[in-house]
């Protein structure tokens, strides 16, 4: 190879910076963005510096808390954000959605999790652009993947539930509000049940399709959604989930033989990837203990109502196919990456 020296160009001006992502008619794209916290120091940080990180600028950023007792607050004190606080006696998922949403000014507004962080600077663009090109669209949720305190059995439910490829129009009701953006017209139609232990976007999902409008999903925008909860907490999860389960779809069951079938197979599959992956040994034992707390869970839950329907039982339970079709990495993409190592202390809560 040889290097021929050139005379260095001149000096010239750093280009403008891009305009922002539009809407069809040619409106900026915003939002409002709801954030539902208790005791989230350690996540709340990153979360807002990736949001501070968007190309969607115009943002109206709102944080319902629960009654944390710890620094989330005060750390969310220092970004444009908007805190409003609700009893811990008082709180229900659906209650602490509808309480933000009513607080909401823009006609759509994200739902996330305290404890996700944005993986590129086009998360909120890539939610909210399937918006523009169609009238009837309800909810787009996006995709989820764990990080570094992440059960490799979570992993695999994530991969399971969150795919590689986008959905335009969805046919079931399968959403997450970890990482989701919802029309402000449709929820003022219809706010979130206050009453249910979980669960409460399937069950908006569901009134929604029922409804005639549509949902959609948006692999583009992923989040890193970060869970270290004892088995304890697994069970209690689970549970919960189910029971709220139960009370959208009262026909509904889950057997202890679902639960025998269920954790079996799941754990068989977990063996097989982690086998793959090269960590079979490093998770001999947490596969198990995260299964049959997620099923052991389930199963109390439903406390044996009719038959759960195969397509729930798909979305919900079967374990994870055996193919490995990662999608190679983008290049474009991975420009558009966050690297919250320079954002500041600020991002990992400090």
């Amino acid at each position: 190879m040889y290097i021929v020296a050139t005379a260095a160009p001149p000096p010239t001006a750093p280009p403008p910076p891009l305009p922002p992502p539009r809407a069809r008619a040619g409106r900026p794209l915003a939002c409002s963005i709801v954030i539902r916290s208790y005791n989230e120091e350690q996540h709340i940080g990153r979360l807002l510096t990736g949001i501070m990180e968007q190309t969607v600028r115009d943002v109206d950023i709102i944080l319902v808390d629960s009654g944390s007792t710890d620094a989330t607050v005060a750390i969310a004190s220092q970004f444009p954000v908007r805190i409003l606080h609700i009893d811990p006696e008082d709180f229900s998922f659906g209650r602490s959605l509808n309480l933000g949403c009513a607080a909401a000014q823009k006609e759509f507004i994200v739902l996330a999790s305290a404890h996700v962080y944005p993986v590129y600077t086009d998360w909120l663009e890539q939610l909210l652009v399937p918006f523009t090109r169609d009238e009837r669209l309800a909810l787009v949720y996006g995709q989820q993947r764990g990080g570094e305190t992440t059960k490799y059995a979570e992993h695999q439910l994530f991969a399971q539930w969150f795919g590689e490829e986008s959905v335009a129009r969805q046919r079931h009701p399968f959403c997450n509000n970890a990482n989701a953006a919802i029309r402000r017209a449709r929820w003022q139609e219809r706010p979130y049940d206050e009453e249910l232990t979980g669960l409460e976007d399937l069950d908006w999902a569901n009134d929604a399709l029922a409804r005639g409008h549509h949902l959609a999903y948006a692999a583009e925008a992923p989040v890193i959604h970060l869970h270290d909860e004892t088995p304890r907490r697994v069970y209690n999860r689970y549970r919960r989930e189910a029971l709220a389960h139960r009370a959208i779809f009262p026909e509904q069951r889950f057997s202890l033989l679902d639960f025998v079938r269920f954790a079996a197979t799941n754990i068989a599959s977990d063996y097989y990837h982690a086998r793959h992956d090269g960590v079979l040994l490093k998770n001999l034992t947490a596969i198990p203990a995260f299964r049959l707390c997620q099923f052991w869970g389930t199963y109390r839950g439903f406390a044996q109502q009719a038959p759960v329907t195969a397509r729930l039982k798909e979305t919900f339970y079967y374990p994870r196919g055996r193919d490995r079709t990662d999608r190679p990495a983008d290049p474009a993409r991975e420009r558009r990456a966050i690297d919250y190592t320079r954002a500041g202390r600020m991002a990992v809560g400090a």
